[in-house]
């Protein structure tokens, strides 16, 4: 009982400072997308590292270098399990977010072997305020980035499902990760990814501008969430929104896009909406 009042009073006070900070910012908008990355600093993000409190971004592991969001490792000894989430501020329900990504240098001392050029971005997750000191991942859809071996395929713009499951071809799907049907892309080179979010009812996922995944009725349950609180998810009950956050799992990325384009005015219209899919070259399918 003491850590959670400990953990609750931590969560205020870094609300308030985000709510402060929030206040201040102005995201940049071209065309109706908002950059939610804004190439110079990490100001509208909040980090949480496991083994860590809510805003401490242990050994620099988010960083900004040369306009460039990185996730590196540089300060450390030991991966040991600390993985990491930096979120963006604020939670969006229906949108399109748009991430240029490339996979480079060595992975952390200590990583796991399935976390070899293996990160991701969040989709509908926990705050970071409502997750414990010690809890490993947000609960959340994680779409999943993956870099090739030179050699083997390996997908990208997969989904796993931290405390999360979906719905595929009518039936509930349990199993932690799902690939997609995308390319193998070997080495450091960068690589488009695009993710078409609409509320409780479907998702779907492009790697360089082709669809490889679709999923629909994003929901809490299953496992592969540790030391949560229990409260936070509630089996079986739809997601209608939340939170996006990029991923540190022990291999350094960066990211040199970040931007995001918010579909809440056209939901109550479908052909308003279909419209728009089609002008952001994502129509519904």
């Amino acid at each position: 009982m003491k850590m959670y009042k400990t953990l609750w009073n931590v969560g205020f006070l870094v609300l308030g400072v985000c709510l402060i900070m929030g206040m201040s910012h102005n995201f940049k908008k071209n065309d109706g997308w908002i950059d939610l990355f804004n190439g110079k600093n990490l100001d509208g993000w909040i980090v949480k590292i496991a083994k860590h409190e809510t805003g401490e971004n242990y050994g620099e592991t988010f960083r900004v270098r040369d306009g460039e969001l990185q996730v590196s490792y540089e300060n450390y000894t030991d991966f040991d399990f600390q993985y990491g989430h930096i979120f963006f501020e604020k939670p969006f329900n229906y949108y399109l977010i748009d991430i240029d990504y490339k996979f480079f240098g060595e992975q952390a001392p200590k990583g796991e072997g399935w976390a070899w050029r293996n990160s991701g971005v969040m989709l509908h997750g926990q705050s970071p305020l409502t997750m414990t000191k010690d809890q490993d991942f947000p609960i959340s859809i994680e779409a999943q980035f993956l870099g090739g071996d030179g050699k083997n395929n390996r997908t990208t713009c997969n989904l796993c499902t931290p405390g999360t499951n979906v719905v595929m071809k009518d039936k509930l799907v349990t199993q932690h990760c799902i690939n997609s049907t995308s390319k193998t892309y070997h080495g450091d080179q960068w690589v488009n990814a695009k993710f078409l979010v609409l509320g409780d009812s479907i998702i779907q996922h492009f790697a360089n501008d082709e669809m490889v995944l679709s999923y629909q009725k994003p929901q809490f349950g299953g496992g592969t969430v540790n030391r949560h609180n229990p409260a936070e998810k509630r089996d079986g009950e739809l997601i209608k929104g939340g939170y996006i956050s990029l991923q540190s799992e022990s291999h350094p990325i960066a990211f040199r896009k970040v931007r995001l384009y918010n579909l809440e005015s056209y939901v109550a219209n479908p052909k308003k909406l279909a419209k728009k899919l089609k002008e952001l070259g994502v129509a519904n399918r």
